[in-house]
């Protein structure tokens, strides 16, 4: 399955590209560079080699890139379900940092439902920040 999406990308099918897919799959939430260390500790990849196909992927359109206010990328896989097409808005704790998804219409644009014509034409990241349920 992934080694198919990363073919059809125009990338070279990789065991770090394979393990980073099969992590990014698992998660219900963005990852960081560091999370995914963690997750893939004792498989025998390096940080900078993860690093590089994070950006890879990224930069195919596989995965999206999010950055929540606090200088860290967050990596989510892109896929045809409402959780993770990387458009959705994001919570991030004020207290424990945790970064989650949130459903694409938890935001109202306006009545009508549509974003203004200046916005749509723009990539635009709504996050949302507050105490979590474990931290309240």
């Amino acid at each position: 399955m992934h080694s198919g999406i990363i073919r059809r990308a125009g990338l070279r099918v990789t065991q770090p590209r394979l393990a980073v897919m099969h992590v990014l799959t698992k998660s219900s939430r963005p990852l960081s560079h560091a999370d995914l260390i963690d997750a893939l500790d004792g498989q025998g990849f390096d940080r900078v080699t993860l690093y590089r196909n994070l950006n890879d992927l990224a930069d195919a359109g596989i995965v999206a890139r999010t950055e929540v206010g606090d200088r860290v990328w967050r990596f989510e896989l892109r896929s045809g379900d409402d959780t993770h097409t990387g458009t959705h808005p994001h919570f991030t704790c004020t207290d424990c940092g945790a970064v989650s998804c949130l459903p694409e219409n938890v935001v109202r644009i306006n009545k009508s439902g549509r974003l203004p014509r200046s916005v749509r034409e723009q990539s635009v990241e709504v996050s949302l920040r507050g105490v979590c349920d474990r931290c309240s």
